[in-house]
């Protein structure tokens, strides 16, 4: 079957089609991993585009289940060169096509994926229809323009109820943006006792789950659409440790004061150079956005840049000055990819254990018999009835 995938500045791309039918509109990007595809898939953090694969061969190796990065694909359409529908790999489940198909997604084979690549490279992201249809160009661009971008993708893709990944060390609350299974992977890897909760959680439940650190995951979009998360990062720094991942990154800026942008085409793939300010050493990182912490809002600020991106110098990662808080904008728990940058979670525990350290808490009893007193002397105030005490 024939699909097209037609832009918003008109250019039309035919090739076959693979995996569901019907239309699609999403925002078209591209991501140079050479492997990595089903994790490319998996991951929330392409809610709601179409994602082009510069690498030329695609599905060689097939799906498997326990390589996923999230329950499910959220992508709205995948852009390969060459299709592979026979994978060799003795641990493959399913094909790419069968994946795409059972969830509906539109992929398309046999374009020129170079030529789209350097499009996008020259204007910058656009918004794209993903089509099977046999509609007109005409009614294909009248369909393109009547459609927005999504802005609600992080509502989309986040849990919505609280769940546990049981530990027998530090709770770390982690918010749910869009989050990678690999996060919650290299937090059990430390024996962290993991409580995940949905985006749109206030500052008071998270105090009520008694974490000893809070971890901001990455997810899709722009932060500034996220703006709730932004208040509940505010009122909990300096409170708890805090610990911000790709949009959990931008989300910790925006509440910090600084400020945030869109980048032409963002970065998506596994080969990123990242420097490190503090030691001056290059880390290769996996990197999946297409906004940025702007350099010159850091001005006036509490926070201090740490990292940079060495192709374009974009800020790549933060930490504030006076509180147990930092940030970076990469991924590192990259699966697959370079794994140069997993220390940081072992940086996140140290800074907990510092934190408890340099500020001891009371014994619980001692603290609920403290609330218990405080509720019994507001009760007094206002004049409630009282009952017998034995």
């Amino acid at each position: 079957m024939q699909a097209r995938l037609l832009l918003e500045d008109g250019t039309l791309f035919t090739g076959k089609s693979f995996g569901g039918e019907g239309d699609s509109v999403g925002e078209v990007v591209f991501n140079t991993g050479i492997t990595g595809y089903q994790e490319v898939l998996s991951d929330p953090s392409y809610c709601g585009q179409i994602v082009t694969m510069t690498y030329p061969l695609i599905g060689n190796y097939g799906v498997i289940r326990d390589d996923f990065e999230s329950v499910r694909p959220f992508i709205h359409g995948f852009v390969v060169r060459e299709h592979e529908e026979i994978p060799s790999n003795w641990r493959a489940q399913y094909t790419l096509g069968s994946l795409l198909k059972e969830y509906g997604i539109i992929g398309i084979s046999g374009i020129d994926t170079r030529m789209l690549t350097r499009k996008i490279r020259h204007h910058g992201v656009m918004k794209a229809m993903l089509t099977t249809s046999n509609k007109s160009v005409a009614e294909l661009m009248e369909q393109l323009k009547a459609t927005p971008l999504m802005t609600d993708q992080v509502s989309r893709v986040s849990t919505k109820s609280v769940f546990g990944a049981p530990g027998h060390k530090e709770r770390v609350v982690l918010v749910d943006f869009g989050a990678k299974s690999g996060i919650i992977r290299d937090l059990s890897k430390r024996d962290c006792d993991v409580v995940v909760v949905p985006q749109d959680a206030t500052a008071e439940q998270i105090r009520r789950l008694a974490p000893d650190g809070i971890l901001l995951s990455n997810g899709p979009g722009d932060p500034k659409d996220v703006s709730h998360a932004v208040g509940m990062i505010k009122e909990l720094l300096g409170e708890f440790p805090i610990f911000g991942i790709c949009l959990g990154h931008q989300l910790f800026a925006l509440a910090c004061g600084a400020d945030t942008e869109k980048l032409k085409f963002g970065h998506r793939g596994g080969n990123h150079p990242v420097k490190d300010l503090i030691s001056g050493r290059c880390y290769i990182t996996s990197q999946n956005h297409g906004y940025t912490v702007k350099d010159d809002s850091i001005q006036g600020t509490d926070l201090e840049v740490t990292h940079i991106n060495n192709n374009d110098r974009t800020i790549e990662g933060l930490k504030h000055k006076n509180y147990p808080a930092f940030s970076v904008q990469y991924h590192p728990e990259a699966a697959p990819g370079p794994f140069d940058s997993s220390y940081l979670f072992d940086d996140f525990i140290d800074m907990i254990r510092k934190h408890k350290q340099d500020h001891p808490q009371q014994p619980r009893q001692a603290q609920m018999l403290a609330n218990w007193k405080a509720q019994a002397a507001q009760t007094e105030e206002k004049g409630e009835l009282q009952y017998a005490k034995k």
